[in-house]
């Protein structure tokens, strides 16, 4: 009999509140046209205007969006309180999630000030272009020409050349894309990664996509609407309009992962992106990356997004993370 932490978890029930919460949210969704039914334009403009099952995420007066050297032209930054005239302890570059499709940096503006706050880093977080307007590599273009300003520019800009990378469902995948990317233009340190420069010292990736073929989890979730399903995600991947998903330059899970730095996986039980995140942390392991996992009981997809005692586990788990980046 195999016996390992993430195991149990993989196995334990939700808790009480956890579970009253997937079952409110599946009959709210329930009633809902489900993302991939609806144009992007529609959707986007009903988040824009705080509509839909998700709290709130911003924008917040105290981030601020400032001139960066990307396609983009811009990046939003939130700094700690009271960090003025201060250099941060270091800098996350955060990539939104949203299927590549929806979302945009001001939404994650509450979540971001609430990391800021609890490891006094700032937070840089990266707009990108979304299909199918922009189809591939448009997003991946961006969030790495972010992540090489950083990596030349985080000592002059901010003060310390302490970063690390990170992101949420797309952005997680596209975060871990860009490490890629800089690996492979042979900047690299022991335990980091990066451009001429600053190197990206840890990576905080949440119930990333990491195979746009789709993982096993992923194909069999069929179509129970509880944020994802598979043909929301089978839609999300189209918009990207991708000559092979299976290809290791668009799926990470499939490339080879030497060299690459200390990594915290989470991921919720209810996700179907389950195996995308188990698989990852196995791979990456093997790969010789020092990596935490972390499975929560229950957690649907985006569950940090919502007051959740495992939303609050999963928020700590992050600044504990990179608390401890030196």
């Amino acid at each position: 009999m195999i016996r390992h932490p993430f195991l149990a978890a993989l196995a334990a029930p939700p808790s009480a509140e956890t579970a009253a919460f997937n079952a409110a949210l599946e009959a709210q969704l329930a009633v809902l046209p489900a993302t991939h039914e609806a144009p992007p334009e529609v959707t986007r403009a009903a988040r824009a205007a705080g509509k839909g099952v998700f709290p709130p995420g911003g924008p917040l007066d105290s981030a601020a969006w400032r001139p960066a050297p990307t396609p983009q032209g811009r990046v939003r930054v939130t700094t700690p309180r009271g960090a003025a005239g201060a250099a941060p302890r270091g800098v996350f570059l955060h990539v939104h999630g949203g299927g590549w499709t929806l979302g945009a940096p001001e939404y994650c503006d509450v979540a971001n000030a609430a990391l800021a706050e609890a490891t006094g880093w700032t937070v840089v977080s990266a707009p990108y272009r979304l299909a199918p307007e922009h189809p591939w590599p448009a997003c991946a273009d961006d969030v790495e020409a972010a992540a090489l300003w950083l990596a030349q520019e985080a000592g002059a800009s901010f003060g310390t050349e302490r970063l690390a990378i990170g992101g949420e469902s797309a952005g997680a995948h596209l975060a871990m894309v860009a490490l890629l990317r800089l690996r492979d233009r042979g900047a690299t340190s022991e335990g980091a990664v990066g451009g001429p420069g600053g190197t990206f010292r840890g990576a905080v990736l949440n119930y990333g996509a990491f195979d746009l073929s789709m993982t096993p989890s992923m194909r069999a979730w069929g179509e129970r609407k509880l944020v994802l399903s598979t043909p929301t995600v089978a839609w999300f991947v189209a918009n990207l309009a991708l000559d092979d998903p299976a290809s290791p330059a668009v799926s990470p899970l499939r490339a080879a992962l030497r060299g690459l730095p200390p990594t915290l996986l989470q991921v919720g039980t209810a996700d179907p992106l389950i195996d995308d995140t188990t698989f990852m942390a196995a791979r990456l392991a093997a790969a010789g990356a020092p990596v935490d996992l972390r499975i929560h009981p229950g957690g649907v997809h985006a569950f940090d997004a919502f007051d959740l005692a495992i939303a609050r586990d999963a928020r700590a788990a992050a600044a504990g993370f990179l608390n401890a980046i030196a």
